[in-house]
């Protein structure tokens, strides 16, 4: 049974429905993306699973119906989302952001749940050079590292990231899916929405790509990368050229 498994989910703001009968599966321990164009629902998809918007469907999740599930449920259940904005506490030190993220194994009564502080300053060794320094003071990878390194804090069972390398520079978004693709060798079940199409292929096992609200092709990741109508659309003209070599 997949880890997540969504079908006919319809979702929107007032009444501009934005999603229109999305379906999809999530298997455990993969990394599946979510591409597309600006506006063509990718946000909407994460915060309607989070619980943040309104939404009709089904939304299984570890073989649980979330219907009538609230927001606190979902992060008990192992939801987390690292939103576009990051959302930190710019007024805390890197480490107190950090220590909230694990509201849910404390509240749970996790044994040694603290212990996740080292395992993300492991993956993330600029955090704990900065673990004292106020959250708002960081750069813009830095701050990406702390909320990507807040939400496993939680012990998530599934990881969601909205558009992770939106306003980074080259440098720090190859180092960004450099950790993705190391939580995915760990075993973190990822949903990772994406614009950067060609980055998000390749550290995912499986893609959607969206458009206006459906799902309008699928596939293993390798095999979208490859296609031509993705190539055309989503990778530019010199991956085409190559493609076609």
């Amino acid at each position: 049974m997949p880890l997540l498994q969504v079908s006919d989910l319809h979702a929107g703001y007032g009444r501009a429905e934005v999603l229109t009968g999305l379906a999809f599966d999530l298997p455990k321990g993969h990394v599946v993306t979510v591409i597309g164009p600006n506006g063509a629902g990718k946000s909407t998809t994460l915060n309607a699973l989070m619980g943040l918007l309104p939404a009709r469907g089904r939304i299984a999740f570890d073989g649980q119906d979330l219907a009538d599930t609230t927001l606190e449920d979902r992060v008990m259940l192992g939801l987390a989302l690292v939103p576009e904005k990051r959302e930190l506490f710019g007024t805390m030190p890197v480490e107190d952001n950090l220590v909230l993220g694990g509201f849910r194994p404390m509240k749970l009564r996790i044994p040694n749940w603290r212990a996740g502080l080292e395992r993300v300053y492991e993956l993330f060794p600029r955090l704990k050079e900065r673990r004292t320094q106020l959250a708002g003071t960081l750069s813009g990878g830095e701050r990406q590292m702390l909320a990507v390194g807040r939400a496993l804090m939680s012990q998530p069972k599934l990881l969601m990231l909205d558009e992770p390398s939106l306003g980074l520079a080259p440098l720090v978004v190859r180092e960004i899916f450099a950790i993705i693709e190391r939580l995915r060798e760990q075993g973190v079940s990822i949903l990772l929405v994406e614009q950067n199409a060609r980055a998000a292929l390749q550290v995912a096992d499986y893609g959607y790509v969206l458009e206006t609200g459906e799902i309008s092709m699928h596939g293993p990741a390798a095999q979208l990368a490859n296609d031509p109508r993705v190539i055309e659309t989503y990778l530019g003209a010199t991956r085409a050229q190559a493609a076609a070599n």
